[in-house]
């Protein structure tokens, strides 16, 4: 069964019904509930019109992240963090879809770090198992949407300002020994680095919307097929998925979005883009987190 035939098989379920909860700043959530005290916590992002890509005069700006253009959202809802090896763990002991899942493949352990070393048709696989499970459509979200929702209202860099520091995220602080690379960006500090995973949430800092860790600790991969540009993108954040691959393009490259623990904060501002391919080599720092397409209501 395909992922899309799934979902159209939920669709034509009853599905749970929604339990929206409240934190201290107002933000809509609900908790699916995974077993084991296992739970997976899901942030209500509200429709909205953004400007999407980076402007030329912005540091670290690169020609993948142009045009700039409008792009218009329905609601959704996104992880609050990564999906963690707890998560994983309990998605992979549910019944297959189409392919096996690894059930422990991170190379830093730990139930609450982000998993990794996981592939985009791993990631793909375990959203159709979660929609199964659920009888909710989840997915990967498209590069549009996870660029939205990291943004959360802002036009910065980063959703928390014009410049970054590893008191507030993940990511490699310190300057390479060549020189090429810096471990600062604009006026920030140099910072540190840790050269692992940190458990999500570890910082404490969450966008507008109520999502954690969009900048640096695992590189998340998004839906779309990847495209060199945004010339021709679609304006209403779906999935940029193209019929037939385009080797010209690298249609068979998946995006990678937010950066990670091992690269430099250029690499993870709200409008980076990175490529690799679906089915490649695991490495520990390419991670992803799940959106549901339910409607919701306040």
């Amino acid at each position: 069964m395909t992922l899309a035939e799934v979902i159209q098989q939920i669709s034509n379920e009853e599905q749970p019904k929604l339990i929206i909860k409240r934190h201290k700043r107002q933000i809509q959530y609900f908790a699916e509930d995974l077993g084991n005290g296992v739970t997976l916590d899901m942030v209500a992002i509200p429709s909205g019109t953004f400007l999407m890509g980076s402007p030329k005069t912005e540091e670290g700006h690169r020609d993948r992240e142009s045009p700039q253009h409008q792009v218009t959202l329905k609601s959704f809802f996104m992880g609050k963090y990564p999906v963690t090896q707890a998560q994983w763990q309990a998605v992979a002991a549910l019944p297959q879809v189409n392919k096996e899942l690894e059930p422990n493949p991170s190379f830093f352990k730990g139930e609450d770090r982000p998993v990794e070393q996981v592939s985009w048709y791993d990631a793909v696989e375990f959203c159709a198992r979660l929609s199964q499970h659920t009888k909710r459509p989840y997915r990967l979200p498209s590069e549009a949407q996870w660029e939205y929702a990291c943004r959360a209202g802002t036009t910065t860099p980063f959703h928390f300002g014009e410049t970054i520091t590893t008191d507030f995220a993940n990511y490699r602080g310190t300057d390479d020994e060549k020189g090429l690379w810096k471990g600062f960006y604009g006026n920030g500090p140099l910072g540190i680095y840790r050269e692992e995973t940190t458990p999500v949430g570890s910082f404490g800092v969450g966008n507008d919307f109520g999502l954690y860790d969009m900048h640096g600790n695992v590189w998340e991969w998004c839906a779309d097929h990847w495209h060199n540009n945004y010339k021709g993108a679609p304006t209403d954040g779906s999935a940029w998925v193209d019929e037939e691959d385009d080797d010209d393009n690298k249609n068979h490259y998946r995006p990678l979005r937010g950066g990670s623990w091992t690269y430099f904060p250029v690499r993870c501002r709200s409008a980076c883009r990175n490529d690799y391919l679906p089915g490649g080599s695991l490495y520990n720092y390419i991670g992803f987190r799940v959106l549901c397409g339910a409607v919701w209501t306040l």
